[in-house]
């Protein structure tokens, strides 16, 4: 069988987010149950090209998939987003390639779907005022999956980017801020979704009953968030990779207090004290093999209705 070549706007139409918010809670669940077999991603860095390059693969019971990140934080000024990816999905039983397909949209989307299933978690019901830090297509996507959860009195969005900032502020229905401070005080859920490399979130900055997305800095040299902010509680997509290759958490001394899949399952209980919660996500291989699956699946039931 030839496989499949599926492109960005055939896999933008074969992912509807409310197909994808359950099956990224089922993958968190079944990562965290050890029903996953998923090394930690190798990276090759290109600092003559200021690039980075991500493999990451994974199997489940249903899928067998790897996916090629690269991370190039001047592509927006090429017209390109900063993350482009692709991804080669394959047979479980047989290791048959059944499609390759443009992994950039399902990587901001199952990004922002697993920050909507850990905020649906554990944040409390009612109107939130959300703040983005970070102004690219993640930005973009966490407000779509947000307001999926959860109404949203306001976004409130900031960069280093004005320019930036007031298109993204644009398209989602958002505030502007001139700075980060200003988006954060006050805010309900914070989304730190930027390339930065040093803390661009404060944690005197963050109200009592905050939850903190934490997204990007996905290197052990990189931060986002301080000493600070740290402080709280830490759940993780898988602890083993935030304490592997998260700086925020290797370098403020975070104890990881559970990774979101076993509250999810209900296997650790989450301490219902009202205080600041840090979700630390690295964007976990399972994730890209499950949502890869959706896509040829509904490929397949699309050729199969013609």
């Amino acid at each position: 069988m030839t496989p499949l070549y599926l492109d960005d706007a055939t896999v933008r139409r074969l992912l509807p987010l409310e197909q994808l918010l359950p099956a990224m809670r089922g993958a968190l669940i079944d990562l965290s149950a050890g029903r996953v077999l998923q090394p930690l991603r190798s990276v090759v860095e290109m600092p003559e090209r200021e690039g980075m390059l991500f493999l990451k693969p994974a199997m489940t019971a249903d899928a067998l998939a790897t996916k090629l990140i690269t991370l190039y934080p001047g592509n927006p000024a090429r017209g390109l987003p900063t993350l482009l990816a692709t991804i080669v999905l394959m047979d479980p039983v047989t290791g048959q390639t059944l499609a390759v397909m443009d992994g950039t949209w399902i990587t901001e989307l199952r990004t922002a779907a697993v920050s909507a299933v850990a905020a649906n978690a554990i944040v409390s019901p009612g109107p939130k005022v959300v703040a983005m830090l970070g102004s690219g297509a993640l930005a973009r996507s966490h407000a779509l999956a947000l307001r999926a959860v959860r109404p949203v009195s306001e976004i409130r969005i900031w960069s280093r980017s004005p320019a930036n900032v007031a298109r993204c502020a644009t398209e989602i229905g958002g505030r502007a801020c001139e700075s980060a401070e200003e988006a954060v005080r006050g805010a309900d859920i914070i989304c730190t979704v930027t390339n930065a490399t040093e803390p661009v979130l404060r944690g005197a900055w963050l109200k009592a009953d905050a939850f903190v997305a934490a997204i990007g800095a996905p290197r052990p040299s990189w931060r986002e968030l301080d000493d600070e902010a740290m402080q709280h509680t830490v759940i993780a997509d898988s602890r083993h990779s935030a304490e592997h290759e998260a700086g925020d958490v290797m370098h403020s001394g975070a104890t990881v207090y559970a990774e979101i899949g076993e509250i999810l399952a209900g296997t650790k209980s989450f301490p219902h004290t009202g205080g600041i919660v840090i979700f630390k996500a690295l964007g976990q291989a399972v994730e890209d093999a499950v949502a890869a699956r959706l896509v040829y699946d509904a490929a397949m039931a699309e050729r199969g209705s013609r």
